[in-house]
């Protein structure tokens, strides 16, 4: 049977699943229980059902009838289920496989599908998706979001290694679209906040990270101090920009960019430098500790000291090495308490 006429039969796909969920199984066993030969079975039998007079009458059956099948024929249960739930969610609402065996089938056979369609140059364009690859998409990353899989989208991303760069980098945004779409639309979270966590990490960490992240963002996002803060690091990145686009700044360094407290000459820039260099240590450990809302509450509390600066400091002065200083100076704000989330995202009144 073919599964695309650029790409060969079902058995070659079969083979490319194998391959994949092996890899994939070989990630997550060692911290969620996995059936590897129950696996490894289902991924080989997943698509017998697709030769059956039921399946060829009744498409939508596709999946369930081989899960059916199988137990019938005395498979293991893991095996049934595993074939059973593969297509699903077919949908956003859907429910996904309650298996971790099920659940590694339905990624595998997805991603294989896009990566192989990325591979011929259909990737969806505009409102045109004729292989269904935006819903496969969101599968997989429903199924990462809602599942105990310690996946990250660099695992698949690794997977995609024979890919051109630029088509990977492409498969790369699609992902982070898909993604968007799901923090949005599914988790319901407001676009800016979503644009704040996805600016930060989206690819090299779990997706139950990014989320949390953004339920703790949202539950400050609106408060006085946490809505004056992000415009003070909307202001601190224009200002970093406009110098490196003058020369002023290199703005690639601006992560280890150290401000020399003895070139100071306000004392609003050096209670500024205090306590960024005493709430940078906590906020860090937090972070660590996903302990998200209490970080973020910790870094408001920066607003009356980035306040004063910015009323009693001009950055830009004519003295070089003043200048460079105060660049500094906003810059390690900026570094050390963007970890979480890229707060000059959020929209504020």
């Amino acid at each position: 049977m073919t599964f695309q006429k650029d790409l060969g039969s079902y058995y070659d796909k079969t083979e490319k699943n194998l391959h994949l969920v092996a890899n994939l199984g070989a990630i997550v066993r060692s911290r969620v229980e996995l059936d590897v030969d129950a696996l490894h079975n289902a991924a080989q039998l997943a698509k017998t059902d697709l030769t059956t007079e039921l399946v060829k009458e009744f498409t939508e059956l596709q999946g369930i009838v081989g899960g059916l099948y199988a137990r019938a024929q005395g498979l293991s249960e893991t095996v049934a289920q595993a074939i059973y739930w593969q297509y699903s969610p077919a949908a956003i609402d859907d429910p996904i496989p309650p298996t971790p065996e099920g659940q590694l089938l339905g990624i595998a056979d997805r991603f294989q599908t896009i990566e192989a369609m990325f591979s011929l140059g259909f990737a969806p364009t505009g409102s045109k998706d004729p292989f269904g690859l935006r819903r496969a998409g969101n599968g997989i990353l429903k199924i990462l979001a809602e599942s105990d899989l310690p996946l990250k989208l660099t695992d698949l991303d690794d997977e995609a290694d024979w890919l051109e760069p630029q088509l990977r980098e492409s498969l790369r945004m699609f992902f982070r679209e898909r993604l968007e779409f799901y923090l949005r639309e599914v988790r319901g979270f407001a676009y800016d906040v979503v644009n704040a966590v996805l600016a930060v990490r989206f690819d090299d960490i779990l997706l139950s990270d990014i989320i949390a992240r953004a339920e703790a963002l949202t539950s400050v996002r609106g408060s006085e101090d946490f809505n004056a803060i992000s415009t003070a690091f909307r202001r601190i990145k224009n200002i970093l920009r406009q110098a490196s686009e003058k020369g002023q700044f290199n703005w690639e360094l601006r992560k280890v960019s150290f401000a020399d407290e003895n070139l100071f000459r306000e004392a609003a820039e050096r209670e500024l430098y205090k306590h960024v260099r005493d709430l940078a240590l906590p906020v860090e450990l937090l972070r660590e500790q996903h302990q998200y809302g209490k970080a973020l509450e910790l870094i408001a509390t920066l607003r009356p000291y980035v306040d004063l600066f910015f009323d009693a400091v001009m950055v830009i002065v004519d003295d070089p090495a003043i200048r460079d200083n105060r660049l500094r100076l906003i810059s390690e704000v900026l570094s050390n308490f963007s970890s979480i989330a890229d707060f000059s995202e959020i929209v504020t009144n």
